[in-house]
């Protein structure tokens, strides 16, 4: 019954997490949907462990090489996952990346470099 009970409480925190994610991104005020990239690593994380899990042959009770990699692999997914927004929220300007996405007119394409080229208008 106490498995029950974890698994109850964990969804519904995971059901509040995304809930407080979306309502996050679709406040007016702010008008950045940054954080939506952060549903990449929640899909992400259980990937890992999921193959390892197909792989290894889990009769021995000793560690395995390929378990041990798989969580280390999820667990710098996870934390990636918390640093990703922390990165956004201390940059003053947008992943050069997303370059292409923008509406100004005065930026142009990406180039060799990585870096945009900002064009003198009229």
């Amino acid at each position: 019954m106490a498995g029950i009970k974890a698994l109850i409480s964990l969804s519904f925190g995971g059901a509040i997490g995304l809930m407080f994610l979306m309502l996050g991104c679709a406040l007016p005020v702010y008008d950045k949907y940054w954080p939506l990239f952060l549903l990449f690593f929640y899909i992400l994380s259980p990937i890992p462990y999921c193959i390892s899990r197909r792989v290894v042959d889990d009769t021995d009770s000793a560690s395995n090489a390929c378990k041990e990699l798989a969580i280390f692999l999820t667990t710098g997914i996870v934390i990636s996952a918390f640093g990703l927004p922390i990165v956004f929220a201390r940059s003053s300007s947008r992943p050069l990346w997303a370059s292409s996405w923008s509406s100004d007119p005065t930026t142009t394409s990406v180039g060799s470099s990585g870096k945009t080229a900002e064009g003198g208008g009229p």
